[in-house]
């Protein structure tokens, strides 16, 4: 007999809190290989065989695939609680689960080809910038370019690439090609000084043949993808914009919860140099530092709980949000990486030179987050524009909602 929906809903449940219970045993160990990853320029195997067996990359693979299929929230707990542990983990896990998500909006066939010979867990990676070309054949497309940016390729089993179709008149047409990970030439390239164990290395391929059932246009960002089974009120139809950037503000989250966490353990016993102030924790100034980011970070949490609760009704209820509101959560979730980042750099401007050390995680979690925060589809300016078009009766003249 077929489980009921309110068996399926509790196995869910009991499944997010099982894989997330065991992510949060792992967090000291992601933070203490965090220096590892940066060093390296990609986590250690360590850390990905521990959220390998954590489940983790179960998350966003449909059930009828092995995976857990678990809800917005579910996913942004466990992103968030990676990054709290390692910033470059969250991100990388944000990626690949979004993008394991984002091949759910794949016809029946891609699905079955890429979720199905596995056992339910599965690592996607993707490039989203059209900087590549696609040329029509028979049977497909011809894949050619370079990717950069491309988070998580070193250790992911596909990679979704954007690539702009070879046409012969001026008009702009713009495909998503899923291709094996193995197919890919990645260039030692990533040196950076913020989010460096991500792996985020240029991508390139040549003269790639990629069948047409692993290639969507741009009804993908709508969810108007057509011989696919899983539409409507399946209770996942999030909308592929919304959804990754939802999914992404998890890790300055993740990020902002390990930068205050880091910054209590060192301060008992700690004084104020060149003054008299033998505690620091005794300087009203501190506290009031402290109290303002601890504050920013309980309101980016309500704020991200707001979101993804009108997110996962809308698609409990197989509805679609108005334009106004997806403007509105994408200015509500450029907001929280403003407030994330900003509560992390007041602990930094009072935690003394001694922070600077390497061997301190903090200095690691100031530099991630900034870094993180220049994202362009993240960064406040754009989302703020929008929302602020909107609100004054204007079009929200973007498509990235």
């Amino acid at each position: 007999m077929a489980a009921s929906v309110t068996e399926v809903e509790v196995d869910t449940v009991t499944e997010a809190e099982s894989v997330l219970n065991a992510v949060k045993g792992i967090v000291l160990t992601l933070r203490e290989n965090g220096r590892e990853a940066e060093e390296r320029g990609w986590l250690p195997d360590e850390s990905l065989d521990l959220l390998d067996k954590a489940g983790v990359f179960r998350a966003a693979v449909p059930r009828r695939f092995g995976g857990l299929d678990l809800p917005l929230a579910d996913q942004f707990a466990l992103v968030a609680e990676i990054a709290r542990g390692c910033g470059s983990a969250g991100w990388v896990t944000n990626a690949w689960t979004s993008s394991v998500w984002i091949v759910s909006q794949y016809p029946d066939r891609a699905q079955e080809e890429i979720y199905g010979p596995g056992d339910g867990a599965l690592r996607v990676s993707g490039a989203f910038t059209a900087t590549g070309t696609a040329r029509r054949v028979d049977g497909g497309f011809v894949l050619n370019g370079s990717w950069r940016f491309n988070t998580g390729i070193r250790g992911a089993d596909w990679d979704i690439l954007a690539a702009r179709v070879e046409r012969g008149d001026d008009e702009h047409e713009e495909v998503y090609a899923v291709v094996p990970a193995a197919e890919m030439t990645v260039a030692d390239d990533w040196d950076v000084s913020a989010a460096a164990g991500t792996g985020s290395a240029t991508t390139s391929v040549r003269d790639l043949f990629v069948p047409a059932h692993r290639v969507v246009g741009v009804e993908v960002l709508e969810g108007e993808v057509t011989d696919r089974s899983n539409t409507g009120a399946n209770g996942r139809e999030y909308g592929l914009t919304g959804y990754v950037m939802a999914l992404s503000a998890a890790a300055y989250i993740g990020m902002a919860r390990a930068g205050l966490e880091l910054f209590l353990e060192r301060l008992p016993g700690k004084s104020i140099a060149y003054s008299r102030w033998s505690e620091q924790r005794a300087h009203p100034y501190v506290q009031y530092q402290v109290a303002a980011a601890a504050n920013k970070i309980a309101a980016a949490e309500a704020l991200a709980e707001g979101w993804n609760a009108r997110m996962q009704q809308a698609a409990d209820d197989g509805a679609r949000l108005s334009v106004e509101e997806r403007v509105e959560i994408r200015s509500r979730i450029s907001y929280v990486v403003q407030l994330a980042t900003e509560a992390v750099e007041t602990l930094h401007s009072v935690s003394g030179a001694s922070v600077i050390a390497r061997s301190a995680p903090f200095q690691r979690v100031h530099r991630d987050i900034q870094g993180l925060a220049l994202h362009g589809l993240m960064a406040p300016l754009g989302g703020f524009e929008a929302y602020g078009r909107v609100l004054v009766g204007l079009d929200p003249d973007t498509d990235y909602i």
